[in-house]
């Protein structure tokens, strides 16, 4: 009799997703107010990975519009190279995101182990990310924050674009104006905010592409003055290695993504076709796109599976040191709106319910100029105007087929009405949170000490990461902190 009282509650897998319906096991993971772990859903056995945030945490570091936008873009995308969002729910402390589990670890932590990659893995990651950001702006979305750091590797090898907390939809009627992403990887538009779009994301992967070659930035310097000066004036220099390390091809094909004209940069084409000049370069020349996106390409390098590809501290951390571990709660029933905190209450109107198994994936974009284009190459300063592409010519009984644009049910995407409050308005310009590469907290007033000084996670064999800023008009956001980079 006794046991029978404490036998566990059953668990209703067809209702509302929550953190019952899932193990929690290892820590993989940690920012400045959220954590990764992995888990298994007990249902279907699957493994994911768990990116939870405290909300406490959140609305102190005035982070809760980023979250709410980051929650809403995942919804929208679904890419085979991108780290995609299964499921999304929230109890009384955290927002929880369950995302695609890359068990290869990040591309900053195998430079941090094996230092500069050859030429064929360099070439491998940047056609499988050149995929994924054309159909990111085939979407009207931004990343704004492409570095080995957002770059997640899968136990085979594969590379998939991660962290959306500060990607942004942009239109061709407003350019971009905020300063927000990681300054050694911003192109120079961003930086004299003279506007912006798309084309931004390609100068990031050039400056990912160099890193990987040469374990070092092409654009450097010791505060963020003396880079900015650099990224806008600074011619491009190779290390003297690079003739042996690199083809002539691939030395253009990243010196053409650096390209400071955003109108002559690779992957942009006025009126559009930016992603049909990537593929047609010499550099990526006898790449099969087709098995390419479905992943049927061999990796020239698979992770070891038999050593932790990340830091193995976290688990220790959470083992520790951690005062309040997580665990699946009851959420408190009866509780008022009306009496939250207006950032409380936006997280709990805003960050919605998702299970991908039940839901249609579906965009917040309001914009009339949504046209499920192709946008490489179909913004730049200048707001160059979208044209068609003539149809392609398909061979009889061949499978129709568009590496820039492959199906997935993000295509069934159906633009929703507003629902009062604007989340994106408040992000638009960096957004309710401004980022830098470590985990610690600055303040504005703070920006001018050297880069170097600012990481906390340097180890003999890592640069510093950059700063990663972002800014807003000061009337928006007074006092405004810059931030450590989340999870």
């Amino acid at each position: 009799m006794g046991a029978a009282c404490c036998k566990p509650e059953a668990i209703d897998f067809e209702g509302d997703v929550n953190l019952f319906h899932f193990y929690l096991l290892r820590s993989v993971g940690k920012g400045a107010f959220g954590k990764v772990r992995v888990v298994q859903h007990k249902h279907t056995k699957t493994l994911y990975a768990l990116k939870y945030i405290n909300k406490a945490k959140c609305v102190k570091m005035k982070a809760v519009a980023n979250i709410v936008q980051e929650r809403r873009l995942l919804e929208e995308i679904d890419h085979p190279f991108v780290v995609n969002m299964r499921y999304a729910f929230q109890d009384d402390e955290n927002c929880f995101f369950v995302l695609d589990l890359m068990l290869g670890g990040d591309l900053r932590f195998h430079l941090d182990r094996a230092g500069a990659m050859s030429e064929e893995v360099v070439r491998f990651y940047v056609a499988e990310l050149v995929m994924a950001v054309d159909y990111l702006h085939s979407k009207r979305i931004v990343h704004r924050d492409l570095k080995p750091d957002n770059v997640l590797l899968d136990e085979r090898g594969h590379a998939h674009i991660t962290d959306f907390n500060i990607a942004v939809h942009f239109s061709d009627r407003r350019l971009l104006t905020g300063v927000a992403g990681s300054m050694a990887y911003m192109a120079p538009e961003v930086l004299t905010k003279r506007g912006y779009s798309a084309p931004v994301d390609f100068w990031s992967l050039g400056i990912l592409a160099y890193e990987l070659l040469f374990a070092k930035r092409p654009f450097r310097g010791r505060t963020n003055t003396a880079l900015t000066n650099a990224i806008l004036h600074e011619p491009l220099t190779w290390p003297e290695e690079a003739p042996g390390k690199c083809s002539t091809e691939g030395m253009h094909a990243i010196r053409t993504f650096l390209e400071r004209d955003p109108n002559k940069r690779l992957g942009y084409r006025p009126g559009g076709g930016g992603f049909e000049d990537i593929k047609s370069h010499p550099w990526f020349r006898g790449i099969d796109w087709n098995a390419l996106h479905n992943k049927e390409v061999l990796p020239p390098f698979e992770p070891d599976s038999k050593r932790a590809n990340f830091d193995a501290t976290h688990e220790l951390e959470e083992l520790l040191l951690e005062e309040n571990p997580l665990k699946a709660r009851k959420r408190k029933e009866g509780q008022d709106p009306d009496s939250m905190s207006p950032e409380t209450r936006m997280m709990e109107e805003h960050f919605k319910l998702f299970d991908y198994t039940k839901a249609t994936r579906r965009s917040y974009y309001h914009s009339a100029s949504v046209s499920g284009q192709t946008t490489s190459g179909a913004t730049s300063t200048t707001a160059a105007s979208l044209d068609k592409k003539p149809p392609r010519t398909v061979p009889k009984n061949a499978t129709q087929y568009s590496p820039s644009r492959p199906a997935t049910p993000s295509d069934r995407t159906g633009v929703i009405s507003k629902t009062g409050l604007d989340v994106e308005a408040q992000i638009l310009d960096g957004g309710g949170m401004a980022n830098l590469g470590g985990r610690g907290g600055w303040r504005s007033s703070e920006l001018d000490i050297p880069l170097d000084s600012l990481d906390r996670r340097t180890s003999p064999l890592r640069q510093s990461t950059p700063l990663r800023v972002s800014t807003a008009p000061p009337e928006e956001h007074p006092d405004q902190e810059m931030l450590g980079a989340a999870i």
